[in-house]
């Protein structure tokens, strides 16, 4: 228990999210960000482990990761491995936050990373960023000790936050990848408050189950098409791929539905060319998304919607 006036001190606080989902800028909560477990005593702050001072004053290009929830193994590691996050650059915001100044609060960290981290990344990518897309920007800022110090740097970073806003792992340096919003076949999506989540299993009560990835550019060759002629052609293309994915599955008797996405002239500009062809249910009342259960791909499992509006 913490004595009268000590502070848990947190490594969450270092973190900065930010994503774009559906189009809308979304600050994710710090709350469901990481903290440094443990009480301190005395009021002194833990010591950072060489890995994790290693990670918050990492160099452009360097790829950051974490397993612990406490994030106390923050490290950096090979952009080749798996990692959450991928530093774009650093920003100094010296201007507005001279010293003395007091830190900026957590609403506008995320407006600062998001204003003065986005052209950097797209330089950093030597592409536009997808505004709909699977990379979003986040940042690292300094802590409450170093700010007081004078510290004004920010390291801004990529992360690929689901729907929910879990951290998916990025594996490969996000330059020359696909910015999609895509998930592999056989991938489901939980259900949160009748839309859609974070990857589940899908034994359990899920959203969306992705059924395919196709690509836009096999049908469209002369530049961005038109939204209804995607549909068109997603329509069969989609059609044909769910009877590939599952096996001639009858999804009108399971009161299933096929949907896909469609891209943005943004997202095309960028490269995002992929989508998802998708199976869900809607509810009775149209409101949402129901509920479905197991994946039509599991030979003798049925895709059963519910009629309940969580799951």
């Amino acid at each position: 228990m913490l004595g009268h006036g000590v502070e848990k001190i947190t490594l969450r606080t270092r973190l900065i999210m930010a994503g774009a989902f559906l189009g809308a800028i979304v600050a994710l909560s710090l709350d469901v960000a990481f903290s440094w477990g443990g009480p301190v005593s005395g009021g002194g702050k833990p010591d950072e482990s060489p890995e994790a001072k290693a990670a918050f004053t990492a160099a452009p290009g360097s790829c950051v990761t974490w397993a612990a929830q406490d994030i106390s193994d923050i490290r950096v590691v090979p952009c080749a491995q798996p990692h959450l996050y991928e530093v774009t650059g650093v920003v100094n915001i010296g201007d507005k936050y001279p010293p003395n100044a007091p830190a900026p609060t957590v609403d506008q960290w995320r407006d600062i990373a998001l204003e003065r981290c986005t052209a950097g990344v797209e330089n950093y990518l030597h592409q536009p960023l997808d505004p709909f897309g699977r990379f979003t920007v986040s940042a690292l800022r300094p802590g409450n000790d170093e700010w007081a110090d004078g510290d004004r740097e920010m390291r801004c970073v990529l992360q690929w936050a689901a729907p929910g806003g879990k951290l998916e792992p990025i594996t490969g340096a996000a330059a020359g990848q696909s910015q999609s919003a895509v998930w592999e076949p056989g991938t489901c999506l939980a259900l949160a408050d009748k839309t859609v989540g974070n990857p589940i299993d899908c034994a359990q009560p899920h959203s969306y189950e992705i059924v395919a990835t196709l690509d836009l550019k096999t049908k469209f060759t002369g530049g961005y098409p038109a939204q209804n002629d995607q549909k068109t052609w997603l329509d069969t293309a989609c059609n044909k791929a769910v009877q590939d994915y599952a096996g001639q599955v009858d999804l009108a008797a399971q009161k299933l539905i096929l949907t896909w996405d469609i891209r943005e002239q943004e997202s095309w500009a960028a490269g995002s060319t992929l989508v998802n062809c998708k199976v869900g249910a809607k509810l009775p009342d149209a409101s949402g998304l129901a509920p479905v259960t197991g994946s039509i791909r599991k030979a003798g499992t049925s895709a059963t919607p519910s009629s309940r509006p969580g799951g």
